[in-house]
């Protein structure tokens, strides 16, 4: 299989009628274009060109093969002008996957501004709460939401935002059932389970704990459900101050507890671990931190 270069340097030397020329034009030394031709002829097992210290002439063959040569390095180039292109300017399709809170809370209010500062980019959004295989199902980014450390693995990982978990409830249910003013208060309450029956481990100030067992008469596993059941006045809910934020603005939800705190929640970006990330899906990871 001959060498791409070669081809360049030959399509040069025929182009500027000798290797001075090729030279002057590649800026590879005279002898460099001379040894690189003399090897495709070898490779090719035929002259190309006649030579002389005052001429330079294409056999009949090398005529032939210029011809061939030089549609390949235009299209050599012409593939290369696409990629510096890609580089100069994000453009194609991102693939993202996240689950249905991610996606609602985090995504949603920053795709219009990342589709606005990128005008030859699309989004492919995949909302799902399944664990998606990046990899294998040929996503480009993950975004995923979790209390303790993801599982080790190739896939680069880089911190979106880490929320505190509030506690919060409509203000009908706390006209109904009082407002609870320390830890040891809640267990009059109902406290809405996230879907685990765990006791909720509450953080407060200056290190101080509490621990605090959840009622069984509703329980939620998804932050958009937990969310619309503390609206309705059903309970106490335990909510990631982002999916809390929008209700406590509105006054459909009042925070609890000041001061104290259910843990926190990250949100992380991860990527397929490879060399050369497209400048598409650098753009989008960027955007998303800045927001």
């Amino acid at each position: 299989m001959y060498n791409l270069n070669d081809l360049r340097f030959f399509v040069r030397a025929v182009e500027g009628g000798g290797f001075a020329a090729a030279s002057r034009l590649s800026g590879a030394p005279k002898s460099t274009v001379a040894k690189r031709v003399a090897e495709l002829e070898r490779r090719l097992g035929a002259r190309l060109v006649h030579r002389s210290p005052r001429s330079f002439r294409l056999t009949e063959i090398g005529r032939d093969v210029y011809e061939h040569a030089r549609a390949a390095v235009i299209e050599a180039e012409a593939a290369e002008a696409v990629v510096r292109r890609r580089l100069a300017e994000p453009s194609g399709t991102v693939r993202l996957t996240a689950s249905v809170p991610v996606s609602r809370f985090h995504l949603a209010p920053k795709l219009a501004k990342i589709l606005q500062r990128h005008p030859k980019l699309s989004l492919k959004l995949h909302v799902s709460d399944r664990f998606v295989d990046l990899a294998h199902e040929d996503f480009d980014i993950a975004l995923r939401s979790h209390r303790g450390p993801l599982p080790a693995s190739e896939l680069m990982q880089r911190r979106l935002s880490e929320e505190a978990v509030i506690l919060a409830a409509a203000p009908a249910y706390l006209a109904r059932a009082g407002t609870p003013q320390t830890p040891a208060d809640l267990a009059g309450h109902e406290l809405i389970d996230i879907g685990d029956g765990a006791p909720w481990q509450l953080e407060g100030p200056e290190g101080a704990r509490a621990e605090v067992q959840p009622g069984a008469r509703l329980s939620l596993d998804e932050a958009g459900m937990l969310l619309a059941a503390a609206c309705a006045g059903l309970g106490i809910a335990c909510l990631p101050q982002q999916v809390a934020a929008g209700a406590l603005k509105d006054g459909m939800l009042h925070p609890l507890l000041p001061g104290w705190r259910a843990g926190t929640i990250t949100t992380t970006i991860l990527t397929p671990h490879r060399r050369g990330v497209l400048p598409a899906v650098r753009a989008v990871v960027e955007a998303l931190v800045e927001a």
